[in-house]
């Protein structure tokens, strides 16, 4: 009896995920959809054209493009896909001894896109869309220091695990933090903070297929996560204009 109550709970929650993603994909505009398509077919086709061996970089991508389409929606859907997302890269940066984009993503990136789903199911504006937030100079200002205490300390724990490519690295941790941290607090300044990312990670993982050009995958999914990123702030501020321009906390 258990058992059973046990798969009928199993089976409805993925049927209520199942919903949910469907309810997301039709609530993505006709533009939405053709550059998430686009994404996703950019992606597939430089794993295979460069014959990737490595399958996780594929799903991992492929998790990623279709997250940021929907934190550009404000959707807690990408929050979600997020989380899956920086766990999958966190394996992979281990495989290459970026030790520095592996902690950072399931160190610090997991744990707030987490944080994220909760502020932002505390904070919706519609059913699909979360209220997205003002902060204030001083707010900028602090989390500005945060970040670079954050670096500070990381830098050094990069170079006790002799980190590959120290620099870029330590310099990912501030726009990864900065990034995740306006993400979590709804400020449409993220998206900025993470296309600053992705280009660090472009000029990483091109070192990275220098010595192994199986990663190239990797360099056409941060270029496609910039593109997005770009969108993402575009619609950010065009949300926050519909949402009106009152700070909410």
């Amino acid at each position: 009896m258990a058992r059973m109550l046990f798969r009928y709970k199993e089976t409805f929650m993925i049927w209520r995920i199942y919903e949910g993603f469907k309810s997301s994909i039709k609530n993505l505009n006709p533009f939405e959809k053709k550059l998430w398509l686009l994404s996703v077919v950019i992606v597939t086709f430089s794993f295979l054209i460069f014959r990737s061996e490595n399958l996780m970089t594929l799903v991992a991508s492929l998790i990623g493009v279709t997250a940021l389409i929907f934190v550009a929606k404000g959707d807690v859907l990408g929050q979600i896909l997020t989380i899956v997302f920086s766990l999958l890269y966190s394996l992979i940066s281990f495989g290459f001894a970026y030790y520095g984009e592996m902690i950072t993503y399931m160190g610090m990136t997991a744990p707030i896109a987490l944080l994220s789903v909760i502020t932002w199911l505390k904070n919706p504006y519609s059913e699909k869309q979360v209220k997205i937030r003002k902060l204030n100079s001083k707010q900028y200002i602090l989390l500005l220091i945060v970040s670079l205490f954050v670096t500070w300390i990381f830098y050094y724990i990069l170079l006790y695990f002799n980190t590959s490519n120290i620099v870029f690295s330590t310099i990912s941790v501030t726009t990864s933090f900065l990034a995740s941290s306006l993400m979590m607090l709804r400020d449409s300044y993220y998206a900025l903070a993470y296309a600053a990312n992705d280009l660090v990670l472009i000029v990483l993982w091109v070192m990275a297929t220098l010595e192994n050009i199986s990663y190239v995958s990797m360099i056409a999914c941060f270029s496609i996560f910039f593109i997005n990123d770009i969108y993402g702030y575009i619609n950010w501020s065009r949300m926050k204009k519909i949402q009106g321009k009152q700070p909410t906390v």
